[in-house]
């Protein structure tokens, strides 16, 4: 896993080398979702610090004790996150990767009010108009942006996932050009198959699960 992470770092510092970006500006996540933490100790000790996870139950039960054991881990939330479940994401997580309805919005809101915490967060944005996958559409951005901004979240980047199966580096241009027009810094798109291209088109954020983890069986 130490070789396969080692891999994925060259990889990325060749992929800004091609766009003449300093790789420093590409964060990793490496995407531990479904992992118990003895498959995530050994990338932890070769010194990734950036893990990524889909459900608040599971982020809440596997990573107390592996950041009170190294305190500078940040842990992202890269799934889908229901309303109701605000509270806890507020507690748990560095940053949220999938805001993409005003009702998350206001409860997010709430939840950062009531914490006394503001957790960064991306906007994720339905780049293929896919009526099965979250994310708001590209017409909704504005408004949901304002909403946003008056409730205090702080909006860092716009997030995506093209859609499987076809070439992703238009959608990712797309990302990055939305994200130019609303003057925002961040861009969390990439994964273990098309890192590289994400890169190339401006990711700040690339979620890598299986090219660290393996592929789930």
């Amino acid at each position: 896993m130490e070789q396969a992470l080692e891999e994925v770092r060259t990889r990325i510092v060749h992929a800004a080398r091609i766009a003449r970006r300093e790789p420093g500006e590409v964060t990793l996540i490496a995407v531990s979702k479904t992992h118990p933490a003895e498959a995530i100790a050994p990338l932890i000790a070769a010194g990734q610090r950036v893990f990524g996870e889909n459900r608040v139950q599971e982020t809440a039960e596997k990573w107390p004790a592996l950041r009170a054991a190294h305190p500078d881990i940040e842990v992202h939330l890269v799934g889908q996150l229901q309303s109701n479940k605000a509270d806890e994401a507020v507690a748990l997580f560095d940053c949220i990767h999938s805001v993409d309805r005003p009702s998350l919005v206001t409860a997010l809101g709430k939840a950062m009010d009531k914490a006394g915490r503001r957790v960064p967060c991306f906007v994720q944005v339905n780049i293929g108009a896919e009526e099965q996958k979250g994310g708001c559409a590209m017409a909704d951005l504005p408004a949901l942006l304002d909403q946003a901004r008056a409730a205090d979240l702080p909006v860092i980047g716009l997030m995506c996932v093209p859609p499987a199966g076809i070439e992703a580096a238009p959608f990712f241009a797309l990302l990055d050009k939305l994200a130019r027009d609303h003057g925002l810094a961040g861009r969390s798109m990439g994964m273990s198959d098309d890192f590289e291209t994400a890169i190339m088109l401006g990711a700040t954020h690339v979620r890598v699960g299986s090219a660290l983890f393996g592929a789930r069986g």
